[in-house]
């Protein structure tokens, strides 16, 4: 597998300090079409877990994958070390966008920084066109923002460098100048000729006359050209010394790395009829660089593909993408756990239909590994240890959208009457609520102002807890195309992470024989001392007006104003639900058996009844908009309010394994903002 970067830690400086790392990333980005290469994936993995201070990230690259590139960068920029980038001797396409990612950016004077608008290869017909045309455009304004975040440029001039078909070569005065860069490093010698095979110049043609140290390589390895187009505004340079022509030995090293480039492209294709005359073509035309072998190789494979339904052929990057949403949707519609919208996107999949084993070949037949002499076992496992297999990512996709499909259609009441908060941790989070000052004093007879006691504050805290389950997916599952074994337990564990939820609320509000938690001050949540318990009374408009009135006489902490809170939310045993909303809508009193015409005060006094078979008995609560008045909190880690999932490789079950987790807390915040009645 080919691995176009490589990390290395530096020697220490002392004892206490950690080792810098150095990062290389000499080669094309992210995964290739006709050779098995390390993806994004890996590195972001590899660069999270250095663990220094600083780090120098050393750039030579003609660019590749714009989706790959976009991810290393941001994972450069996560990383908690100074980053210093180096541009050594080319940072070409989406490198020039991952050198942007630096704290500090240093270019050697005699190295190269190319930008241009993102580009493919596509096979189709009008309208597949347009729509690569499309996706590119789109491409190109998503990597705006980082230019602009290191330059400090206008968007609109970054976005037309991005977008206007010129490639743009920046000398590192240039760069300099165009805020690119933050400093100019001494030239490292005959470096950038070195570093960059002379064959591979044709793929940026323009290149070599941009620079005088490239030119004599370019000039012996490609025919002369048309004057390059030269990016506007630039810098006059004083004239570099020109290098020694390459001798005849260097001259074939070039060639025989472009060969051996050109086979490397052309073995994953060597079972075609086809592949072998034409890789002898390639490597006999001395101006055809690997890349330009690999366009023969899409042109060779095109030839005689007409598109069925404008399906795609090839695609840009998001193909992968593509085919993998398309796969999903078809699981979950067999499934039977589709939403109105993936059922459209599955009857629309050409994998509509396909059995887990069939996806599982697929899997294999995209990643290039021959399977044909394989049994049904040893396609699976095949399927699941491969690394460049998606199966596993097709799978944890599917698992991962009905489990949130599952969590969000789930019913809950919870949300109606709590407050939802977040956490940064697992420690206990106070919630602090602080008195008024009262009212304004009159100055005495001298005109003197008095002093004002600045009143105690009331502390309660939310302390959060993880939930989760494990399920594993064997081998046996897959070959039995058992889909409710993962897919089915997938959506019965959303519901049961919504489930969870509720429970705890409501176990919460059961303490001390339903007056809820003990609080910070020894109290229930609902006492006597807290004046939010009602006179026990059966429901009826006379005893709810009679609550609304005890919620409305709650004082701040200091006592020094009324809080006038209003209700919002009824909550009942689901046995009083008809009445409380009987009483709630009236317009007359209802328990006046008609015997006079009394209006019902109460009426529309609540936004909300919930009546709940998790309450039992008579007792009731009433609320008031948690917004307003929070009295239980439902907080979650850093926010997250959906079910995580996690997927690993098996290692004692034959299989996968899945791990659901959900982590949040209960408790209660406050008690002026609730009022309970026992009823009768």
């Amino acid at each position: 597998m080919t691995k176009w970067y490589s990390i290395r830690a530096r020697a220490a400086q002392s004892q206490a300090q950690p080792a810098p790392a150095e990062v290389f990333i000499f080669g094309d980005i992210g995964e290739s079409w006709f050779e098995e290469t390390v993806t994004a994936r890996e590195f972001v993995r590899d660069f999270a877990a250095i663990e220094a201070d600083a780090i120098t990230v050393r750039i030579n690259s003609y660019g590749g994958s714009v989706t790959d590139g976009i991810a290393i960068y941001n994972a450069i920029k996560r990383h908690p070390a100074n980053v210093t980038v180096s541009i050594e001797a080319a940072a070409y396409s989406i490198a020039s966008l991952i050198a942007m990612a630096g704290d500090t950016v240093e270019m050697a004077d005699n190295a190269l920084l190319m930008i241009h608008a993102p580009w493919s290869i596509a096979v189709g017909n009008s309208a597949n066109m347009r729509e690569t045309a499309d996706t590119l455009d789109k491409h190109a304004q998503a990597m705006v923002s980082s230019y602009v975040a290191k330059t400090g440029g206008d968007p609109a001039d970054i976005l037309a460098l991005l977008t206007d078909g010129v490639d743009h070569w920046y000398t590192a005065a240039e760069a300099l100048a165009a805020g690119f860069v933050d400093t100019i490093a001494e030239a490292l010698p005959i470096a950038a000729s070195a570093a960059i095979p002379a064959a591979a110049l044709s793929r940026y043609p323009s290149a070599a006359g941009r620079h005088p140290v490239l030119q004599t390589a370019a000039a012996a390895a490609t025919p002369a050209r048309k004057e390059p187009i030269m990016p506007e505004a630039v810098t006059p340079q004083a004239a570099a010394p020109q290098p020694a022509a390459p001798t005849a030995a260097e001259v074939l090293a070039a060639d025989k790395t472009r060969r051996a480039d050109i086979r490397a492209k052309f073995a994953p294709f060597a079972k075609h009829d086809w592949s072998a005359d034409l890789q002898r073509a390639c490597e006999d035309d001395h101006d055809c660089t690997a890349a330009a072998a690999g366009e023969k190789i899409l042109a060779r494979l095109a030839q005689g593909v007409e598109p069925v339904a404008a399906a795609h052929v090839v695609t840009v990057e998001d193909e992968a993408d593509k085919r993998r949403d398309s796969i999903v949707a078809a699981l979950m519609a067999r499934a039977g756990v589709a939403d109105q919208a993936t059922r459209a996107a599955a009857r629309a999949s050409e994998y509509r239909g396909a059995k887990l084993l069939d996806l599982a070949r697929a899997s294999l037949d995209r990643a290039g590994i021959r399977h044909q002499s394989m049994d049904q076992m040893q396609v699976v496992a095949a399927a699941f240890t491969q690394s460049t297999s998606d199966f596993p990512i097709l799978l944890e996709n599917a698992m991962h959208k009905t489990l949130l499909g599952a969590y969000a259609t789930a019913p809950d009441t919870w949300a109606r009457f709590c407050a939802t908060g977040s956490v940064s941790d697992f420690r206990a989070h106070p919630r602090y609520r602080t008195g008024s000052l009262g009212n304004l004093d009159s100055l005495n007879e001298l005109g003197e102002f008095k002093n004002k006691a600045i009143p105690d504050g009331e502390k309660a805290s939310v302390t959060i807890g993880t939930k989760g389950n494990v399920i594993n997916l064997s081998r046996q599952m897959i070959v039995n195309d058992d889909l409710g074994a993962f897919l089915g337990l997938a959506a019965m564990l959303g519901r049961a992470g919504k489930r969870t939820i509720e429970a705890a609320v409501y176990a919460l509000l059961a303490e001390n024989s339903g007056l809820g938690p003990t609080m910070a001050d020894s109290k229930t949540l609902f006492h006597a001392d807290h004046g939010n318990i009602g006179t026990g009374a059966a429901i009826a408009m006379a005893a709810i007006d009679a609550d609304r009135v005890l919620m409305a006489s709650q004082t701040d902490i200091g006592g020094n104003d009324f809080l006038d809170l209003r209700p919002a939310v009824l909550l009942v045993p689901i046995g009083l639900g008809g009445t409380a909303r009987s009483i709630n809508q009236a317009e007359y009193d209802p328990d006046t058996a008609n015997k006079l015409q009394k209006p019902n005060v109460v009426n529309g006094l609540f936004r909300d009844i919930v009546d709940t078979p998790r309450l039992s008995g008579t007792r009731r609560y009433m609320f008031a908009d948690p917004s307003e008045a929070p009295v239980i909190e439902v907080a979650f880690l850093d926010g997250n309010q959906e079910p995580f999932l996690e997927m690993q490789q098996g290692f004692d079950v034959d299989g996968t394994r899945y791990k659901v987790r959900l982590d949040f807390g209960v408790a209660a915040v406050d008690y002026r903002g609730a009022v309970t009645n026992a009823g009768q």
